[in-house]
């Protein structure tokens, strides 16, 4: 019988840490303008973890925001309240969290696989020479 890995994850000031029952399926750097200007760098660093629980929160929901950007499909950060550390996003119901790879403080068995919207990459941004990079999502 395979054990349920567990990650864990948290914010910089300590507010808030998370659990979340999987593996890591996937793992992009994306470049696409919102998630540049969110991290205030040249791609947001994440993980795509299938979920069959919930994620498991320690602090006080006070400590958790989240901003949805109107008419965005599919665009939403989750970030803690204290110190603006960005928070995984996800539920059962979706069946896969995104999980932003900075936060993680379990041991990761999966490097970035490739990179996403290179179409948007800041041209000051690192270069796509290392691993593939896709103008859009990835193939399945």
């Amino acid at each position: 019988m395979n054990e349920q890995k567990t990650m864990t994850g948290g914010c910089v000031c300590g507010a808030v840490s998370w659990e979340i029952d999987g593996e890591p399926a996937r793992f992009f750097h994306c470049h696409c303008s919102r998630c540049r200007r969110t991290t205030g760098t040249g791609h947001a660093s994440n993980l795509i973890v299938p979920i069959t629980s919930e994620i498991r929160w320690t602090g006080s929901a006070d400590d958790r925001g989240s901003f949805k950007l109107p008419g965005a499909e599919r665009f939403t950060t989750h970030f803690c309240r204290t110190c603006g550390s960005p928070l995984p996003r996800g539920n059962v119901t979706l069946g896969f969290a995104v999980v932003p790879a900075g936060t993680v403080t379990s041991e990761l068995t999966i490097l970035p696989q490739g990179r996403i919207f290179g179409n948007s990459r800041a041209p000051w941004s690192c270069d796509d020479t290392e691993i593939p990079c896709f103008d859009e999502y990835p193939p399945q």
